[in-house]
């Protein structure tokens, strides 16, 4: 690679999602020409054996600025979305103070901008304070600078049906979409972390059994379809789930879904020795569980692949399993799992990647110029991955502030060469490139 105008970039012989093997041009920002040849002055980039793919879009990362910048700060999240692949992130809502506000969205907002890894885009609150009583501010954040347009409690379930249907029908007003993570309380409560079955009876571990999740997707869905409003369905962790979203899909229904890379790679297999690294919620499941999320990724059933990135302090998780926090990073290894468990075995084709990992998250977040196909005049936002590279993956080596990363020691395939953000190099020879 040779490096000259940082505004210029020549890719050369990428295999183009859908478009063979071709140079790009990217210039002032958007892709000038597609198999021209390069302006004097710009840098050029070997693409050779990489695939290009439209720059990801994460609808579900967890920034924890403002209020806990000791497990991850915008610059650090923003980081290790580069690193990842990704040109936008949502930011939920789970920081202290809580994104209820138009002042809170657009703080989250400008941090973002002001960091210029990725597009941070806030996701707003459903209930003031995560407390599931009141609707939060969902009018002005929509309106604010910061354009919110999708709003989760995320952390927490929205579980009063009343105030669900209220938000439903809320944001149905501006387009904007419902998040749920889907955890009857009074079937899974705060403190269960294990799968419910044999092996939480063998641990002594509190049982978050699937219905749990099953029952409050069953009832958004029939909740949206009432309200003629979307909801979508966080990180998707059961058969059951993919069931009834199946079912609800084919009937019209407004309900997209996600799944995470953990809950697509992960089994309940992994919490035999009790480490905290791998306690998330929904927890992890069994293996049967797994092979329905991914046969519903590869189908369309589920749309997206969103990361549930998760940063914690070393001394929120160093402690026994059942009182250590939830969740676990996702952002840098996200596009490796995919390669690594669908595309290798030929569940998925690049192209299906793109759509889960780009296009239909930009869709459901209303984020324009993300998720665009790789043709002249488009914003250049596209990442390059080699994907036949074995990597062993060393939690160590993370740009994010944390170091809870579940796929410590593991040999995943696939690894990510460049991002560039309308035209910018935000990653370069897996280098990331701050403004």
């Amino acid at each position: 690679m040779s490096m000259s105008n940082h505004n210029t970039f020549l890719i050369k012989g990428a295999d183009l999602v859908g478009g063979g093997r071709q140079d790009l041009l990217i210039k002032d920002g958007v892709l000038a020409a597609v198999g021209k040849a390069a302006p004097k002055g710009a840098t050029v980039v070997d693409a050779d054996g990489l695939v290009a793919l439209p720059g990801l879009v994460d609808l579900h990362t967890h920034l924890r600025e403002p209020g806990r910048e000791d497990a991850e700060t915008v610059s650090t999240g923003s980081a290790a979305a580069a690193a990842g692949g990704f040109t936008a992130v949502l930011a939920m809502a789970n920081t202290s103070p809580v994104t209820d506000t138009a002042e809170a969205a657009e703080r989250v907002f400008d941090l973002g901008r002001a960091c210029g890894l990725v597009d941070v885009q806030p996701v707003g609150a459903v209930s003031k304070g995560l407390a599931g009583e009141s609707l939060a501010e969902l009018g002005l954040m929509a309106r604010s600078r910061a354009g919110v347009r999708v709003f989760s409690d995320d952390g927490k379930c929205v579980h009063d049906a009343r105030l669900m249907r209220r938000a439903l029908e809320y944001v149905k007003a501006f387009g904007g979409v419902v998040s749920q993570h889907a955890q009857e309380p009074r079937l899974a409560d705060g403190a269960a972390c294990c799968h419910e079955g044999e092996l939480s009876g063998r641990l002594g571990l509190p049982g978050w059994p699937g219905v749990a999740e099953d029952v409050i997707v069953a009832r958004d869905i029939m909740l949206a379809r009432h309200t003629g409003s979307r909801v979508h369905i966080a990180h998707v962790s059961t058969a059951g789930s993919v069931e009834v979203i199946r079912w609800a899909k084919a009937q019209g229904t407004a309900v997209t879904a996600e799944v995470t890379p953990h809950h697509l790679m992960l089994s309940t297999s992994r919490l035999e020795d009790y480490d905290p690294t791998y306690k998330v919620n929904p927890p992890l499941r069994p293996d049967e569980d797994i092979e329905q999320l991914r046969t519903a990724l590869a189908d369309g059933t589920i749309d997206a692949v969103a990361t549930d990135h998760a940063p914690h302090a070393r001394h929120d998780k160093e402690h026994a399993f059942a009182e250590a926090a939830f969740g676990m990073l996702g952002l840098e290894q996200a596009l490796q799992v995919v390669n690594t468990v669908m595309v290798q075995p030929g569940l998925m084709t690049w192209q299906q990647v793109a759509d889960a990992m780009s296009v239909r998250p930009a869709e459901i977040a209303g984020l324009a110029g993300h998720g665009r196909p790789l043709a002249v005049g488009e914003p250049a936002n596209l990442t390059l991955i080699d994907p036949s590279a074995t990597v062993e993956v060393d939690a160590a080596q993370s740009h994010s502030l944390s170091r809870n990363n579940p796929w410590h020691g593991e040999k995943l395939i696939g690894q990510v060469q460049a991002t560039f953000l309308r035209g910018r190099a935000t990653l370069l020879d897996q280098e990331v490139i701050t403004a």
